[in-house]
């Protein structure tokens, strides 16, 4: 199989990548990442204009990528430059419609790709602990809509999107994988409070709850009770979302780690020259290609047929991603000293991230033991 990328998707992360050094230097991300909204508007637009939010989406879904590597492409250069635009909303909120919406809902794909649309998957709740069949939101019948009661957590950029995809409970129980149903839900719905709060690590996230919101219909999408394989495609390309950017930050650590051993100096010597920092830092470079291997096995599988081996590489890969971003950030804390803490440094900012996305959308402990089930799963199948 060639993992070379195509010559659309060198010349998107050229485009990608400088754009960031030149717009989102980390003075500049920093002031965006602690300000009252949370992201950049201008940033936002100019995403959209240079066909970044297009390259998430299939031809047929108006976009003009959508593969797994487009993903991966992408996302490694969001992950360099530390971007908090609500872009993995787009991902899997997109998917979501995508891939259980009628041609109706399908119309929405158009402005989330423009970026006149922000877009947020609503799915996680208190006490799921990453169950991604655990939904205790209720959707009940109304006369001809629906009736939603419930609470959605940790939602990235609630706080300003336009439209919600929204898993809700119409039938089983609560951690049933049938009975699951998605809605589209507009942000301006009367019973729809959101409550933002900033992330530890830039941006900001909200807690969405519904009270008696009322739906039409049309808000379904897909079949009612069946909307757990279109949740689960959502959920895994933002997983592979979340392990291309992981890597992007990781590159970018450990870039900052060698310059810093090749200029600082102690009694008298570049630290670069000190033996065990080299065979520490020569153990980190091995950990990021094992990152990087991952992230093109995910890539690779995500868009296959079977369930079973696409949702076994997501895993093995967060999993992967949620071990080697946490050594990465404490390695190169540790190789620059009492600095690598500081406020100042763009490393720690590095650091944060890699720790938190390993909590984003089920960490190392969560998918190691999803990644074993499926092969038991995938065994007992085959006998």
């Amino acid at each position: 199989m060639n993992f070379e990328h195509t010559e659309d998707r060198r010349m998107l992360a050229d485009s990608l990548d400088r754009f960031i050094a030149e717009q989102y230097a980390f003075e500049a991300r920093d002031k965006i990442a602690r300000s009252e909204q949370g992201f950049s508007t201008r940033i936002w637009e100019q995403f959209a204009e240079l066909g970044v939010i297009g390259a998430l989406f299939r031809e047929k879904d108006g976009g003009f990528g959508g593969g797994g590597f487009d993903v991966a492409v992408v996302f490694e250069a969001l992950g360099r430059g530390l971007v908090v635009e609500p872009v993995l909303g787009a991902v899997m909120a997109g998917e979501a419609i995508a891939a259980a919406g009628s041609e109706a809902h399908k119309e929405q794909l158009a402005g989330i790709i423009a970026g006149s649309t922000i877009a947020a998957l609503a799915h996680d709740e208190p006490g799921a602990h990453y169950a991604l069949a655990h939904v205790q939101t209720r959707a009940e019948r109304s006369g001809d809509g629906w009736l939603l009661n419930g609470a959605k957590a940790v939602v990235p950029q609630g706080e300003r999107a336009d439209l919600f995809v929204v898993s809700a409970r119409t039938g089983g129980a609560d951690d049933d994988e049938a009975g699951i149903s998605l809605f589209l839900v507009p942000a301006k719905t009367q019973g729809l409070y959101v409550r933002g709060a900033p992330a530890i690590d830039g941006g900001r996230v909200a807690e969405v709850a519904f009270d008696g919101l009322k739906l039409e219909g049309g808000a379904l999408l897909g079949s009612e009770g069946q909307g757990y394989p279109a949740l689960e495609r959502a959920i895994g390309r933002g997983v592979l979302a979340l392990c291309a950017e992981s890597l992007g930050a990781m590159e970018a650590a450990k870039t900052a780690t060698l310059d810093y051993l090749r200029t600082r100096k102690q009694f008298g010597q570049l630290i670069g020259s000190f033996q065990a920092l080299q065979h520490r830092m020569a153990d980190l470079l091995l950990d990021v290609e094992q990152a990087r291997s991952a992230v093109i096995n995910a890539a690779a599988a995500i868009d296959g047929e079977d369930r079973v081996a696409r949702e076994r590489a997501l895993s093995a890969a967060k999993a992967s991603i949620g071990r080697i971003g946490t050594r990465v950030a404490e390695e190169s804390i540790q190789m620059h000293g009492g600095i690598g803490m500081t406020w100042e440094l763009p490393l720690a900012h590095y650091a944060k991230r890699l720790v938190m996305i390993d909590h984003q959308l089920g960490d190392e402990d969560h998918h190691l033991q999803r990644f074993a089930a499926l092969g038991r799963q995938a065994l007992a199948t085959a006998h």
